[in-house]
């Protein structure tokens, strides 16, 4: 079954930057869009990114356009997302998903705080 693996997270301040991973097993890799979630405290999942299968094709919410970046690399089975200019309203517990399947990895806590 399909197996998502999240890392990457931590605390950092305002205006630093993080880089997620997500490491995919259990289906085929390249024929999925592949999309980063996150979840405050006591707030709905929220889309955050997502990257077509070819990785030509990619979208960003609103809140972090420009900030964050979404990359993949089929070779490796992997996505990842660079978020710069971090700020507190971006702390969440950060989820990557395959679209279409309904697997959820266990996610990697960011927080950004002083």
């Amino acid at each position: 079954q399909a197996q998502l693996v999240e890392s990457g997270g931590g605390l950092v301040q305002p205006g630093g930057s993080l880089r997620l991973s997500c490491a995919a097993s259990g289906f085929i890799f390249r024929m999925y869009d592949m999309t980063w979630y996150r979840q405050a405290p006591g707030k709905e999942r929220e889309l955050v990114a997502s990257i077509s299968s070819r990785g030509d094709s990619i979208d960003y919410a609103d809140s972090v356009k420009g900030r964050f970046s979404i990359s993949r690399d089929n070779s490796k089975n992997t996505v990842s997302l660079q978020m710069n200019s971090l700020k507190p309203e971006d702390t969440a517990v950060y989820y990557c998903k395959a679209r279409y399947l309904a697997y959820w990895g266990q996610g990697t806590q960011v927080t950004v705080s002083s």
